[in-house]
């Protein structure tokens, strides 16, 4: 079976429909986790117990963001950066154009977009990340399938290996802590360890609330003051994950998976047993969560160390989901292609009006909602994505943050407006 093109009526020959609808999948579902974190104190994304709320409805909200959608559409994102990263050094050299210079001028210049995002707008930004892991990506485009699936393994391997070790520890660090007549050295350490996932202390928390509800300078001193270095840590930890994920939708680019190109039957089947494996672990984990009283420790371990497995049976089975939704010719399909092909205008645009909305430079209602309040505004979200990305495409070939990447990528305006086709 060919790989589907996007339809619709601008004639789009250089599109691959199913990369589209995936990424537009993802880049909404990455907001359903993050308005958390834009909305309340950072510990709150990994634990209800820190803020906003930790029964009734707001720990039902938790449950489902984690065993449905927390880490599983971040992953899908890094897959289609590495297929979509792929795909635009293949077609450079196609078009006589020299991919190197292509490559590496567009990471370079996400590299400062990632910063802004980071200094200016918000503390979670990825893109930084997805830049430098971009960069290693090149060593890889020439890999076959199979190759490129031993190293996406390999790293995974590792990175599960990793989690696990610092799980391990951040369990020996709270048990020390809170023995009896722990020593003084054991309780700073677990303070320090655990400050981004623990209930924070009421001064920290009442600091916390007066930054974000104070003014823009403030925040920004207060990032290039105290949290410069968190891309530096972000790529320290993250390195083997978001390459991995990266490599892997190389080779599902490669094979014919992320494209459509199998046959019905097998991405059903990848389906089936990827949600049979994941959403009984998560609920598993998310239990464990709960039973414990959402001690520190334990939810790290689950979050970031048991859950390694889970979450890439999760993830198949969600593109294979989503790539067999992209085969009907529907048009909340084609609203979702359109999310997807400004899925860098959405996530930018969405950190920059989540900022506008909640911190105390906008309209203030950080701090001020329950998780299951917060997480409302994300269907509101959805809905600006899919309303404005197709007609906006419809009259010109990029959104605004892709045009402004192309155009410095090359050095020069690229042509936004296009002739519209008859569909």
């Amino acid at each position: 079976m060919s790989p589907f093109r996007a339809m619709g009526a601008v004639t789009e020959p250089d599109r691959i429909l199913t990369l589209d609808v995936l990424r537009g999948v993802a880049v909404m579902g990455i907001f359903s986790v993050n308005v958390v974190a834009f909305g309340m104190p950072e510990q709150a994304y990994f634990n209800p117990s820190a803020y906003g709320g930790a029964h009734g409805l707001s720990l039902a909200t938790w449950v489902l963001n984690f065993i449905l959608i927390d880490g599983k559409m971040r992953g899908l994102f890094s897959l289609l950066f590495g297929a979509s990263t792929l795909l635009v050094i293949e077609r450079a050299s196609a078009r006589g154009l020299d991919p190197a210079r292509v490559h590496f001028r567009r990471m370079a210049w996400l590299i400062v977009f990632g910063l802004c995002h980071f200094f200016l707008l918000w503390y979670g930004d990825i893109l930084t990340l997805y830049a430098c892991m971009g960069c290693l990506l090149w060593l890889f485009r020439n890999k076959p399938v199979r190759a490129l699936l031993v190293f996406a393994g390999g790293l995974l391997f590792v990175d599960f290996a990793l989690m696990a070790f610092f799980g391990n520890a951040f369990i020996q660090a709270e048990a020390a802590a809170q023995a009896p007549h722990a020593a003084s050295s054991a309780v700073a350490t677990w303070s320090d360890m655990s400050k981004a996932f623990a209930r924070p202390t009421p001064d920290g928390l009442a600091h916390d609330l007066a930054l974000y509800r104070g003014g823009w300078g403030g925040i920004v001193a207060h990032r290039f003051a105290e949290a410069w270095t968190d891309p530096l840590v972000q790529l320290m930890f993250g390195t083997a994950e978001t390459l991995g994920y990266m490599l892997l939708g190389m080779a599902g680019l490669k094979s014919g998976f992320l494209t459509g190109a199998w046959e019905p039957r097998r991405y059903r089947r990848i389906a089936a047993i990827g949600l049979a494996i994941g959403i009984p672990a998560y609920a598993l984990l998310a239990w464990n969560g709960w039973r414990s009283g959402f001690t520190t420790s334990i939810l790290f371990a689950d979050a970031f160390g048991a859950a390694v497995p889970f979450r890439l049976a999760m993830m198949a089975a969600y593109a294979s989901l989503i790539i067999l939704f992209a085969r009907r010719a529907v048009w909340l399909r084609d609203r979702i292609a359109a999310a997807g092909r400004a899925a860098f205008t959405n996530y930018l645009g969405a950190s920059l009006c989540a900022s506008l909305l909640f911190n105390g430079y906008g309209f203030g209602l950080y701090g001020h909602f329950e998780r299951w309040q917060a997480w409302l505004v994300a269907p509101c979200f959805w809905a600006a994505m899919l309303l404005w990305s197709k007609p906006w495409l419809d009259r010109y070939r990029y959104g605004p943050f892709e045009w402004l990447w192309r155009s410095l990528s090359r050095w020069s305006p690229q042509p936004m407006r296009r002739s519209l086709v008859p569909a």
